[in-house]
């Protein structure tokens, strides 16, 4: 095969990975808090259940293309925060329309006081789009810090334990990495979601930490499941796009 389809070949794969990277992020600061489930014992924002892949797909990056190539894509999702909260502010700027003119979901009565994730107090209506700005915007504010720790030391920690370890045992470098990533996360973005909500008395500190603890498990389950699947793909796509196991893509 020519160096140029190998290339070719080489790009399709990195794009469907940030792909799927870029795409699980982004479902984390849309849906976010808008919705809790019950998944077992453990009490999930259901924005969470997409977060883990991008870890998975980080460490594959990093193992098949390099730090440089996963640093960038980290950074390329963080600019995009920026850019999901500047257009959720942009949609709460601009007036809606007139409310003759509403559309009837627009609109939501509620049947009693509600205290909003950013503060704020609701006592009879409010917007759709009001409701779904105080989740998300406090979601997005709250993923961006913890999205860029974790992340950065998720590709850190992957190569500091590629070294130690001098290429080998890719489970350990795999799960290390993302377990003390995600503790990091899963921290950060309760803390900075809710931190506002318990300061004005309406969640507890045991319930933080149970969120904290579901989200934590969650991640760690899940990390813990996807050794397989990263074992496996490493393996078939550095046969697929001709890495050997000494050198990586720049």
């Amino acid at each position: 095969m020519s160096e140029i389809s190998i290339n070719e070949r080489r790009e399709r794969v990195f794009i469907i990975l940030a792909g799927f990277f870029l795409c699980a992020m982004t479902l984390l600061n849309v849906v976010g808090i808008t919705r809790f489930i019950q998944l077992g014992p453990m009490a999930l924002a259901v924005g969470v259940l997409p977060y883990p892949l991008t870890f998975l797909c980080t460490d594959l990056i990093s193992e098949l293309y390099g730090r440089r190539r996963a640093n960038f894509l980290v950074g390329v999702g963080f600019v995009l925060n920026f850019f999901i909260l500047g257009i959720l502010w942009l949609g709460s700027s601009i007036p809606a329309v007139d409310p003759s003119q509403q559309p009837p979901w627009q609109v939501i009565q509620l049947a009693e006081e509600i205290v909003l994730p950013n503060g704020e107090v609701l006592s009879q209506s409010a917007e759709l789009f009001q409701l779904l700005y105080a989740c998300t915007s406090g979601a997005v504010f709250a993923s961006m810090m913890a999205y860029i720790a974790a992340q950065f030391c998720d590709v850190q920690l992957f190569h500091f334990f590629k070294r130690l370890t001098k290429g080998k045992h890719l489970w350990l470098r795999n799960n290390f990495s993302t377990l003390t990533s995600q503790l990091v996360d899963s921290f950060m973005v309760i803390s900075v979601t809710f931190g506002a909500t318990f300061l004005a008395g309406d969640i507890t500190v045991a319930a933080l930490l149970v969120l904290m603890g579901s989200n934590y498990l969650f991640k760690m389950a899940v990390a813990l499941v996807d050794t397989l699947p990263f074992y496996y793909c490493t393996s078939k796509l550095k046969r697929y796009l001709e890495i050997d196991n000494v050198r990586v893509l720049a």
